[in-house]
């Protein structure tokens, strides 16, 4: 037995001394239950345990549609509730196609590492979520980055590399509304600078979906449409189901469909939580009244809980940044001993230096459990 522990650890001796490393430095993590008020998730219109949710399962499970796929959407796991719900995002969102994808951060590796070819250039922002990054590791587009939300940085770069006699085509990726600051880009800039480029705009709606434009269609649904858009919904956050939607024109689509190695060679999500996510699109359109409460709830976080320095940001995330690893960890550890939620969010997740609480508005949460929070938190920060 002794002689089983030594080798053990001599064979994981490198990655025992890296999560001891961590743990040095405060930024080692580990997985925890969920409990108390809920001010960390991105079930933003608290729609995951809607009824009608459940419903929509229930009856599909009635009509024989089955909990897996089976396979690959291009063999035998292509059921048909993936295509009415690709059909029905479509019309949705107004564009010519959707394709439905596992998870966001698989749709995000497949638009990055397929689209882009040899010889072109992608503009990303700095702040892009790690998803990007990593279809940015696998493309053979040249790729670098612009300052985060500047419009005219992304121009910059565009031109620079126009300049030294580059004729590829230029893609531009950026989110709508970064969930570790809570702020949003400069949608029609960024429009009129791919305009000015010919450029194809890679648009994350992740944590915009839901909560904002017309029906919550995203703060970019007015591109929707356009051959020049591509943007990626996701089904985890706001609508409460699971799995991302990619939408844009028709070629998008097929060129995923046989060159996404993320979308060839993964298993179909459930056909069940197709139907779950078309009836919770259906919801957005039905229940404003959900994207009403949750603008109340932010103006009300937004009077509480800035005077003891969360950032008003207009969004449903607020972040309240400490600096440093050991005190954002105690803060975060003290409220949620208080019977709140709410979670430290260090380095590499955001930029050292900047290790903040991420306080996350959901209508999970009411105006008193904030009035709550502000109080605990006053406590906590002394």
């Amino acid at each position: 037995m002794a002689e089983a522990i030594t080798r053990t650890g001599n064979l994981w001796s490198a990655h025992t001394a890296d999560l001891a490393s961590l743990g040095e430095k405060a930024r080692l993590r580990s997985l925890a239950p969920r409990r108390g008020v809920d001010f960390a998730s991105n079930d933003y219109l608290a729609m995951s345990s809607s009824p009608r949710l459940a419903a929509a399962v229930q009856d599909a499970i009635a009509r024989g549609v089955p909990l897996g796929s089976g396979g690959s959407r291009l063999l035998r796991g292509n059921d048909p509730e993936h295509e009415l719900l690709e059909d029905e995002a479509a019309r949705f969102f107004g564009s010519e196609s959707a394709l439905f994808f596992s998870a966001g951060y698989a749709a995000n590796v497949a638009l990055l590492s397929t689209l882009p070819q040899r010889g072109d250039l992608i503009v990303y922002d700095e702040l892009v979520h790690a998803s990007m990054h990593e279809g940015l590791r696998l493309t053979r587009a040249t790729a670098v980055s612009a300052a985060h939300n500047d419009a005219q940085s992304f121009d910059d770069a565009a031109r620079e590399w126009r300049a030294k006699g580059n004729t590829g085509r230029v893609w531009l990726a950026f989110e709508t509304l970064y969930s570790m600051d809570g702020d949003m880009a400069p949608v029609a800039e960024m429009a009129r600078v791919a305009e000015r480029h010919d450029a194809i705009m890679l648009i994350d709606e992740a944590h915009a979906t839901g909560l904002f434009g017309p029906d919550g269609r995203g703060l970019a649904a007015d591109l929707d449409g356009r051959p020049d858009t591509i943007v990626l919904r996701t089904c985890g956050k706001a609508l409460g189901c699971e799995g991302a939607l990619v939408l844009g024109p028709r070629v998008v689509r097929d060129f995923l469909v046989n060159r996404g190695r993320p979308f060839i060679f993964s298993t179909a999500p459930s056909p069940l939580v197709c139907a779950a996510v078309r009836e919770a699109l259906r919801i957005l359109s039905d229940e404003p009244e959900r994207r009403e409460a949750l603008r109340d709830l932010i103006t009300h976080a937004e009077r509480i809980l800035a005077p003891h320095g969360a950032q008003a940001t207009g969004s449903q995330i607020l972040p309240l940044i400490l600096h440093e690893d050991a005190r954002t960890m105690a803060v975060a550890a003290a409220l949620q001993g208080k019977g709140f939620d709410v979670r430290g969010i260090r380095p590499p997740t955001v930029p050292q230096g900047t290790s903040r609480l991420r306080i996350s508005l959901t209508l999970n949460a009411t105006q008193d459990d904030v009035d709550a929070l502000g109080a605990a938190l006053e406590h906590a920060l002394q």
